[in-house]
Formats: C-alpha cells, structure tokens, sequence
C-alpha cells in the first residue's frame, strides 16, 4: 500500500451502537441530536437495564444515497453481556455484512461465539490481524504471570465465522468502512503495555500487540469518523495513519478505548489530549480502557467536543 490511498466512500450518516461499555447510568437524561442512551422500557414501565463491563462492542451503520451496510466491531468481555443488551434493545441483527475484532484480547471477542451463532448470514466474514491468534499472551505483574485466553480459530469457525486475516487496510461495507490493519507507530509517547508478554518457541518476549486496529468511516463534508477497540497502538498514531490511508486530513469524530488508565499510561494523558487536539476534531467520544482520570481530563480540556459513552448509547453523526 506504500503511497497509494484506498477508495473510502464518503457516506450520509454513521451509527455507532455501543452494545458493551465499561460504563452506564440509565437516568442521565441528556440524549440529544447526537446521542440516544438506552432505557429499556415496555408496557411504560422499566424491564431490566443494559449490562456495561470491561469489554467494547459495537454495531456500527453507515447511510448512502443507495441504501445502508451494517458492521459488527468487537464483541466485549463475557459470553452475557452483549447478548444480554441485543435482547434488551431489541437490536435486530439481520443486515449485519461482516464483522471485525481489533485486536486479541478477551475482552474484545468475548461473546463472539454466542453472537456470531446466533446471525441468519453465515458464513460471517471476520476481519482479523493475523497477530490476533498469537499463543500465551499474559501479563506480567512482578513475577507472576496473569493469563490470557486465546483466541480460538477452530471454535470459532465452528459457530459461523469466516475468517479473513487482514496485515493491512480493507475496504468493507460497500467500500464504506475502513479496516485500518496494522498501525505506523511514529510518536514518541505511545510505546504500548509495558507489562505485555507473548511466549513462543518457549522464549518470553515483550508483546507489541501489533494487530491492534481500528474502524474509519468518511463523513461527507465533515471528515473521517475513527473507532478504536483499544489504541495499544496509541490513539494519535491511530488517527494520523487513517488520515494517511484515506488522504482525507479533516477528522469529525475520534471515539473508542484510548488506553490510558494505569500508573503506566497517565503520565501521557496530556500528551495524548495535545495530540488529539492537534486534529481539531468535532468530537472526542472515549470509551472503555480510556481509564475515568483520563475521561474526565478530556472532558475539562475539550468540553465543547466531548461525549461521554455508555452501554447501550447509540451516536448517530450526519452529513
């Protein structure tokens, strides 16, 4: 792809449903324009709630003039909460054309098994990094090290996957989605999990997690639309290789996990905060691993471009 830009359609709308989030509060009261939060209610009366978690999910919509396409990206944490949510919102996944996992941490394909068996279209087309199905990830907390479950090929084959490795950028959705593929790292404060590892060939290595990737949408007349699962690979180095892969340099909206949370990302939280800025987006949307030190610092700093996600939000941006 050296020096060449991919065709990314400019679409009408974009939806973002976030089906699992760490977050969630059903009495805000501040949807707006932009923002629809859930309230599960039948009959005028409140039935049940949205599950949040430590996980990300979302079904992700884009509008043309010649119809629309629907996507699923990631799949949470547990096997619960992202069914649990589908069923409460009554989301109907039947348009659903394919479906991406951004990276291969449990906590991004967590139901990908319940949900992906329980679509009408299989085979489902899955977009993956090869990296995701490294072996023996773990964390390393002092000496001890912390377990990661694998991401599992075979079963997930088995309840109607397609799986589609992709190294690099992918056009999907009727060319109207962007799989990022694997991101240039070029600042010099994004540098990863310090305590990540990876065993293979039985020698410990630090683990990059290079397959982490993210989703871009092309907004017309307003720029890219830019959804991270976790930033491993640092949000600004996100943003700026999906303005580098698209040519478009206008950014609307920048929304996902910013992984900052921890003793070893908040020392660059304002670092990350100047580095977005510097893209001027419209809107600044951090979910997830962000961390609540680091959500609340960009609500102080950019309070006029800043939405607080939930569980079971659903963020519609227009043209």
């Amino acid at each position: 792809m050296a020096g060449e830009k991919v065709g990314l359609r400019e679409v009408e709308q974009v939806e973002i449903l976030s089906l699992s989030d760490n977050y969630n509060d059903l009495v805000s009261m501040d949807s707006s324009h932009i923002v629809t939060r859930a309230l599960p209610v039948k009959d005028l009366q409140v039935r049940g709630s949205v599950l949040a978690e430590h996980g990300f999910s979302a079904l992700v919509r884009t509008v043309v003039e010649d119809g629309s396409h629907e996507l699923l990206f990631d799949f949470g944490l547990s096997p619960v909460a992202v069914p649990y949510n589908l069923e409460q919102m009554g989301v109907d996944l039947s348009r659903v054309e394919a479906a991406v996992l951004s990276h291969g941490h449990m906590d991004h394909f967590g139901a990908l098994i319940p949900v992906i068996s329980s679509l009408p279209m299989k085979p489902l087309p899955l977009y993956v990094h090869p990296s995701a199905f490294k072996e023996n990830r773990y964390l390393k907390v002092g000496e001890v090290r912390v377990m990661f479950p694998p991401a599992d090929r075979d079963a997930w084959e088995r309840a109607g996957a397609e799986i589609r490795e992709s190294p690099g950028p992918a056009l999907l959705a009727g060319d109207t989605m962007l799989f990022l593929g694997e991101i240039e790292r070029l600042t010099d404060f994004e540098k990863g999990m310090p305590n990540a590892y990876c065993e293979s060939g039985g020698e410990e290595r630090w683990d990059p997690i290079e397959e982490d990737t993210a989703m871009v949408m092309n907004l017309r007349g307003k720029g890219l639309v830019v959804l991270s699962g976790c930033a491993h690979s640092g949000i600004v180095n996100t943003v700026a290789y999906a303005r580098k892969i698209t040519g478009v340099d206008r950014v609307h909206v920048i929304m996902g996990g910013f992984h900052l949370t921890g003793p070893a990302f908040e020392p660059i939280i304002a670092k990350t905060i100047e580095g977005l800025r510097s893209f001027d987006p419209d809107y600044v949307v951090p979910t997830h691993c962000t961390g609540r030190k680091a959500v609340m610092a960009f609500e102080q700093a950019m309070p006029e471009k800043f939405i607080l996600n939930m569980a079971g939000t659903r963020l519609t941006f227009r043209a």
